[in-house]
């Protein structure tokens, strides 16, 4: 086929692959998968280019480059042409909690640490059936929204995390699975005996072996707050992650109040005693981080430590706005998390810039708050390298993970087309991608999933949903909306 167009484009055109030499024809299928993909532009690390092309083969980018050099280079190839379509990199969720799904909508107007009164008492009430479909359910809508990896800060659900690496593998995207590694046993944070401490920490390495060199699923480890977990264990899984080239993903300084039980059980802020203990570095991704100081700021950016802003999160439950424009600016590795709230790439990165005009841009006159391409770097090889995958993907590049997206870019939200960054940023949405890609393979088709029945799943998650909240007793602050509409006109 020489060319394609929107009408004409169809899931064979993609999954089909050319036979090779490696192995045989699998449409599809990670062995022998060969494409040759000529879209109207190709998003790479240096911008938007135009009349370029990407060969992908066994699951990566083996060629990134002018479409005639690579056609030329190939000619056994038959390239798929998509004139109408920007092909960019997947967008990676650094902060998500998969086994929440079900209770998603609770959050809505309620005040902040919810996690006592919501996600405590729901994810208790989660069982393998119910754990696999909540994380299965939260993979769907984010492959539906763009993204290509998420990375889950660990469940509370009585299962084998295995759940949970289960349904992400099974849905097709790529997962940064966190094991829980609290260990305080007291309200003192302490673990007088030990006992629990070195239980954690057999229980971590054994996670981080069981995942190694797994495609899809990647290991890393979790403390839900720094108050959950002792001295030892902060340090020891900080240096165990450094040593498994993975990361330990912390919820820090998101609450004013969690900020001040640390000032009155140290005498030091979240941040400043991680800092104490030895576990700040490169191997630390930092969730949320909204309450930070200027001292904080200059720790985070000598150590290393990343962090996930989550901005539609701060909206939502009430926190502060990260400084993110004063992190890019002060080099602080970070990415965006959307913390469970909804998976959209593109409505992330959008909130992700609108929270920093809207906290700190008007106040300055900053009619830009990083421009554009800033925040769609944020939301893919920022949120790849903030996660520990770097190295792997969120980058349309030769030797990288092949997870991307096509996006159809022919309707009135992108023409004329002036500067593709920002009309992305701010006029792109879900419905405009046709295509999701993980490791090479094609995984989602125009906002349905490749290979498996997403309506089937979504129709068992709202009998389980139903069945888990019941019996969960979550307490929330506010009425439904419905009922303080009822409430408000019966006044």
């Amino acid at each position: 086929m020489n060319h394609l167009t929107q009408a004409d484009l169809t899931p064979a055109d993609l999954m089909e692959a050319d036979p090779t030499p490696d192995g045989p024809h699998r449409p599809g299928g990670p062995a022998g998968a060969v494409r040759l993909l000529a879209p109207g532009v190709v998003m790479t690390p240096n911008g938007p280019m135009e009349h370029h092309a990407v060969l992908v083969a066994d699951g990566s980018f083996r060629a990134v480059g002018p479409a005639a050099r690579l056609e030329r280079d190939h000619p056994h190839l038959t390239p798929v042409r998509l004139p109408a379509h920007v092909l960019m990199p997947g967008f990676v969720d650094a902060h998500h909690h998969l086994t929440q799904s079900f209770g998603a909508a609770l959050a809505f107007g309620e005040p902040s640490e919810i996690f006592r009164r919501v996600w405590v008492p729901l994810e208790g009430a989660l069982d393998e059936e119910s754990a696999y479909v909540a994380a299965k359910l939260a993979a769907l809508e984010s492959l539906r929204g763009g993204f290509t990896t998420v990375t889950d800060a660990g469940t509370r659900a009585p299962v084998d995390v295995e759940t949970v690496a289960a349904a992400t593998r099974d849905a097709g995207i790529r997962c940064v699975l966190g094991l829980v590694c609290n260990d305080a046993d007291d309200a003192d944070g302490a673990d007088h005996d030990g006992t629990r401490a070195a239980a954690t920490l057999a229980a971590a390495e054994k996670h981080l072996a069981r995942y190694a060199g797994e495609e899809l699923v990647h290991p890393s480890l979790a403390v839900s707050v720094p108050e959950a977990a002792t001295a030892r264990t902060l340090a020891a899984t900080a240096r165990l992650a450094a040593e498994a080239d993975t990361v330990v993903q912390i919820h820090v300084n998101e609450h004013l109040a969690a900020v001040e039980r640390s000032l009155i059980r140290h005498g030091l802020r979240p941040l400043e005693y991680l800092r104490e203990v030895g576990a700040l570095g490169p191997q630390l991704l930092a969730a949320h981080a909204t309450l930070v100081t200027p001292a904080e700021l200059t720790l985070l950016a000598d150590t290393g430590t990343a962090v996930s802003y989550n901005p539609v999160a701060s909206a939502w439950k009430g926190n502060a706005v990260a400084p993110a424009t004063t992190m890019a600016e002060r080099g602080i590795r970070f990415g965006l998390g959307t913390d469970g709230t909804r998976g959209d790439g593109f409505r992330l990165a959008e909130a992700a810039e609108f929270a920093q005009r809207l906290a700190y841009g008007l106040a300055t006159g900053d009619s830009s708050c990083g421009a554009g391409w800033s925040w769609l770097e944020h939301a893919g090889p920022g949120g790849a390298d903030a996660v520990g995958l770097g190295a792997l993907t969120g980058r349309i590049a030769p030797g990288a993970a092949a997870d991307f997206l096509l996006v159809d870019v022919s309707g009135p939200e992108m023409r004329p087309s002036w500067d593709l960054p920002w009309e992305l940023l701010r006029r792109g949405n879900r419905d405009q991608i046709t295509a999701v890609f993980v490791a090479g393979r094609l995984r989602m088709w125009r906002g349905a999933p490749v290979g498996w029945d997403g309506g089937a799943l979504v129709d068992r998650a709202a009998e389980l949903a139903e069945e888990v909240v019941g019996r969960a007793g979550v307490t929330r602050a506010h009425p439904t909306s419905t009922a303080a509409r009822a409430r408000s006109a019966a006044r």
